[in-house]
């Protein structure tokens, strides 16, 4: 590992623990970690002109952030081996994590075995390791109701949890055409909500969410470059059929910027928004642990746990 590298993994740890402070001793940020704004409006797609402030929860990413902006100040995606990755794109901060359906697990939960939502990452690792699994890697999968529930369809296991919604909304969520990612056996995929239903594919795993970001290599209609509503964002997009690459955004940012980074930087021609400002991750590789919000559904990787 080059000194460079060292000096910026050193520096993100600095930087990721000062935004962890932050939130545990700023009382305005820990009222809102514990009453977060679950119901998503349509937040992007309003005249040029619109004022937006981007939220406060994301303090501690946007502090570990930083030192990627001074070290990748290359405008192209770069990442290392490891699936997780900080990377910059057009002038932007992501964190990237890609994964093999073909060898990696990629699953997804929402309730343990007592029918309680996680909630957050920490108990669902803890929940595997009894089971000697370890998480590798956890978003949040697509917005969800306050009680958790996912909006929308929600397969877990072969089991269909929750059935497809295709109506008209104003929300992001309804924002036609909105998607469904799923997870088959060695594959993954990203369709359109109404494809999936018609198309029935065999899925052990699916999230429905929107709007879908690109859609076979263009990006959503109604998605504009003159969109001035900058938040954090996450989604998925896949190539190939077998490469799931997750995208988090360490900084606010716009649904374009959103888009661009999965059709021409992660070059997949499908990509889904799962949510924007509760958006999280959780990364054995980086040692990052977002707890800012509750989470409903989880799309997760495991492996066999080394303790066992």
């Amino acid at each position: 590992m080059s000194a460079p590298v060292r000096k910026y993994e050193v520096a993100l740890k600095i930087f990721a623990r000062i935004g962890r402070l932050l939130m545990r001793h700023i009382p305005s940020l820990r009222a809102r970690r514990r009453n977060p704004p679950l119901s998503r409006a349509m937040d992007s797609f309003a005249p040029a002109n619109a004022k937006h402030s981007p939220r406060l929860a994301k303090t501690g990413i946007a502090f570990a952030a930083f030192p990627v902006a001074c070290i990748l100040a290359s405008p192209a995606v770069a990442q290392t081996a490891a699936p997780c990755a900080p990377i910059r794109f057009e002038g932007a901060a992501y964190t990237v994590c890609t994964f093999d359906a073909r060898r990696d697990t990629i699953q997804m939960f929402w309730k343990g075995a007592d029918a309680r939502p996680y909630g957050a990452f920490a108990p669902l690792a803890a929940a595997l390791n009894a089971k000697g699994r370890a998480l590798r890697f956890a978003m949040n999968a697509g917005i969800y109701q306050e009680s958790t529930a996912p909006v929308g369809l929600y397969v877990e296991d072969g089991k269909q949890l929750r059935k497809p919604d295709l109506r008209d909304g104003d929300s992001n969520f309804h924002l036609k055409p909105n998607g469904v990612f799923f997870v088959g056996d060695a594959s993954v995929g990203v369709m359109e909500s109404a494809r999936y239903v018609a198309a029935a594919p065999k899925a052990r795993y699916a999230t429905q969410s929107g709007p879908m970001l690109v859609i076979d290599g263009a990006i959503h209609p109604k998605i504009l470059p003159t969109g001035t509503s900058a938040k954090t964002r996450n989604g998925v997009g896949v190539r190939n059929g077998v490469i799931a690459a997750f995208a988090i955004s360490d900084e606010p940012v716009t649904f374009y910027a959103f888009a661009r980074l999965f059709r021409d930087g992660l070059n997949c021609p499908n990509a889904l928004y799962l949510d924007g400002s509760i958006s999280s991750l959780y990364s054995a590789d980086l040692k990052r642990d977002d707890a800012l919000w509750p989470v409903g559904p989880i799309v997760a990787v495991t492996a066999p746990s080394p303790a066992h």
